[in-house]
């Protein structure tokens, strides 16, 4: 699962890089080293100004604010997103919640990279007075090694409230994750090639079997993974230094767990 994530680009760099023909973030896109369940993300994605009913209206690409964590429309309360932050490749297009936006309502999330978290193999099962504790776990941050922009593969819904607010709310799709990163996590988001941006985020794309062509297996020695310090635990902690990496004595402030 991928629970946290960093997303920093400024918004200039994200309408030009995904050529942007409306800027809907209404100024609220700002760095964000430690995105968390329920936080504001930008997305991407292709809408027709009217919505879906408005067939003959031009289909516009936007960026946007989404809440991370599906809201399906038939939710009764938001509450059910904050568990919806991930869908799984291989169920996503059944999946009674997800089945309509994998249909007809994706979009691409940007990222600089995102953080898994490593059990240290030896650490001790007990402590000095000989009581069990939990293994420990070391956080890893993992991004692009060319430095480049991750869009990964997520799906969009909307949802009204009782009082006729509408909230806009995302989940990003997660596939197996290859040998270099599996041993951090077995699991990693989807990342979608430029190549092949138009066709994902196109409305009129419906049939799953040509979308689930689009999404192909995570590419084995393009990301790179180092620790970071646990402050990326905290949802309040934030800023570039959640992503510098730790030197091999500084892994959880101790030298008894080993990586790998």
């Amino acid at each position: 699962m991928c629970g946290r994530y960093a997303t920093t680009r400024a918004r200039q760099e994200l309408l030009d890089q995904f050529a942007i023909q409306a800027d809907e973030t209404g100024g609220g896109l700002e760095p964000d080293y430690n995105v968390a369940p329920t936080d504001p993300v930008p997305a991407v994605l292709i809408r027709r100004p009217g919505g879906e009913a408005e067939e003959e209206a031009e289909a516009v690409r936007q960026l946007r604010m989404l809440r991370w964590g599906l809201v399906p429309s038939w939710a009764k309360d938001v509450s059910v997103g904050a568990r919806m932050i991930n869908a799984r490749v291989e169920t996503v297009a059944e999946k009674p919640a997800y089945r309509r936006a994998f249909a007809r309502r994706r979009c691409l999330l940007p990222a600089d990279g995102y953080y898994e978290w490593y059990t240290l193999q030896d650490d001790p099962a007990t402590d000095e007075k000989g009581r069990k504790r939990k293994p420990r776990k070391q956080p890893f941050y993992i991004h692009p090694k060319d430095g480049g922009v991750m869009a990964m593969a997520g799906l969009y819904e909307l949802w009204r409230s009782p009082d006729g607010e509408w909230l806009w709310s995302c989940t990003l799709i997660t596939t197996d994750a290859p040998d270099d990163l599996g041993r951090i996590h077995d699991r990693m988001p989807m990342v979608v090639t430029p190549d092949r941006w138009d066709a994902w985020l196109d409305p009129d794309l419906t049939a799953p079997e040509e979308i689930r062509g689009l999404l192909t297996p995570a590419m084995a020695g393009t990301m790179d993974a180092y620790p970071v310090a646990t402050l990326v635990g905290n949802v309040r902690n934030n800023g570039p230094r959640l992503i510098e990496p730790l030197a091999d004595g500084d892994i959880q402030g101790s030298t008894s767990g080993t990586l790998f």
